[in-house]
């Protein structure tokens, strides 16, 4: 079976074709941070003007490096939710056209679950039958939260971040340190030269139940904005390149460091449970967090599954592999061309 997915959740422009579930026929990006690091972050109308204007190509390129013809596609993929709602609203109308035209299903798909799928991308040896249940870490620049998930399709939420995303944690704080955009990699470059212990930064642990938690434990969730406070004053006390306390190397390193072990100390209170974690995810990309998730998963005896790096960013691959796996879900096409976007839709959804 081989499904056509679309992803266009913020600001990546992604198409890509999926065999069967797992063999990835192509996989195209179009990033668009070169229209975004100006203002230091994503610009919501930026995003969707860029994704009316690529997506076309995107998607011709996509089936084009495949291998195979528009005919030989059985059903187009979409990212549903959540997301950017201007750029979601691309992506649903893309795929609602080449629905109609090439008359195949048309099947939603919540971005989320599209990441924690990623693991299986082009690793047959990796089945979901076998590895399930785990615990899932699903860590970027909109999102972070620790998922358990008893099979694909069952999901169920421990805990997730109470304010900022990790991923935007770092890009807020690259920004204090005039590193650039994406915050990521930038900071993640700067800290190997730095010490993680020139600063102390807060932890972002949450210690009890508040408003901003229904339903969820503490113990597993997590805050981001106080760090963020903390470098702030830091920087206001030294500025940038005034001495040897404002040494911007050694203040990334330290930073990096608060959000890793936030990420890693709540990744081993909801790993208690089971002996397989999987992080996935842009910034699972990141060298620190993989040091100590890995020296973490080795004390407590946890097989440590990572997506190929190529599928860890938004990618479409995700999108289109999920979609094998709904087919037996999916709606006859006059009813799922009334799907509607859904901006904050939650993980199961």
């Amino acid at each position: 079976m081989n499904i056509l997915g679309l992803e266009t959740s913020c600001d990546e422009t992604a198409a890509s074709v999926v065999r069967d579930g797992r063999d990835v026929l192509s996989s195209i990006v179009y990033t668009q941070i070169a229209h975004h690091r100006p203002y230091g972050g994503v610009v919501p109308e930026i995003a969707s003007r860029m994704h009316v204007e690529h997506l076309p190509a995107v998607i011709e390129e996509a089936v084009s490096a495949s291998g195979i013809g528009w005919d030989d596609l059985d059903a187009i993929a979409v990212t549903q939710g959540p997301g950017l709602a201007s750029s979601l609203l691309v992506g649903l109308a893309g795929a609602k056209a080449l629905a109609i035209r090439l008359n195949k299903p048309l099947i939603g798909i919540n971005h989320l679950e599209g990441h924690i799928y990623s693991i299986f991308l082009d690793n047959l040896e990796l089945l979901p039958a076998s590895l399930c249940p785990f615990l899932a870490l699903v860590v970027s620049g909109g999102h972070t939260c620790f998922i358990q998930v008893n099979a694909i399709g069952d999901y169920h939420l421990l805990g997730r971040t109470v304010d900022d995303a990790a991923g935007e944690a770092f890009d807020k704080g690259a920004n204090l340190l005039k590193l650039g955009y994406p915050g990521g990699p930038a900071i993640d470059k700067a800290a190997r030269n730095g010490s993680t212990e020139f600063a102390t930064f807060p932890r972002g642990l949450i210690r009890k139940v508040n408003a901003r938690l229904p339903g969820l434990n503490p113990k597993y969730c997590v805050s981001f904005s106080g760090l963020k406070t903390s470098l702030l004053y830091h920087i206001k006390d030294h500025p940038l390149g005034s001495g040897p306390d404002a040494d911007v190397n050694n203040l990334a390193a330290s930073y990096q460091e608060a959000i890793v072990d936030t990420l890693v100390q709540r990744a081993s209170h909801a790993s208690e449970t089971t002996r397989v974690m999987a992080v996935v995810g842009g910034v699972s990309l990141n060298r620190r967090l993989r040091e100590k998730l890995a020296d973490m998963a080795g004390k407590r005896r946890l097989k440590l599954v990572l997506a190929n790096p190529r599928y860890c960013t938004d990618n479409a691959a995700m999108i289109a592999g999920l979609a094998f796996h709904k087919w037996n879900s999916r709606l006859p096409l006059e009813e799922s061309l009334n799907m509607d976007v859904d901006p904050n839709m939650g993980i199961g959804e």
